[in-house]
């Protein structure tokens, strides 16, 4: 994902200990970024990129225009998700 839009976060992004800086480096090392089909609802997003620590996680956000995006979930990649790195790079990526 290119950091060149803006990044709000929910506070419930927080709620797996990972920080601000552990989902932006997640966000600008995306090896996924697309649409959710296991989530209801067209405006979520999933990202798998990589913490501080190299550990892949997932980063989910709605986009809230052109130029912002909000960041509402971040936690330790779930095997549920695997399947999208076989379709790497995503709608947006």
């Amino acid at each position: 994902m290119a950091l060149d839009v803006s990044v709000e976060f929910n506070e419930a992004a927080f709620i797996h200990h990972f920080t601000e800086e552990d989902i932006r480096l997640a966000l600008d090392s995306a090896v996924y970024d697309g649409s959710i089909e296991e989530e209801e609802g067209e405006n979520k997003f999933l990202v798998i990129g990589f913490d501080r620590n190299i550990n892949p996680i997932e980063v989910m956000y709605n986009v809230i225009d052109d130029n912002t995006i909000n960041v509402f979930h971040a936690m330790k990649l779930r095997k549920k998700f695997l399947h999208y790195l076989k379709n790497r790079g995503g709608e947006n990526g």
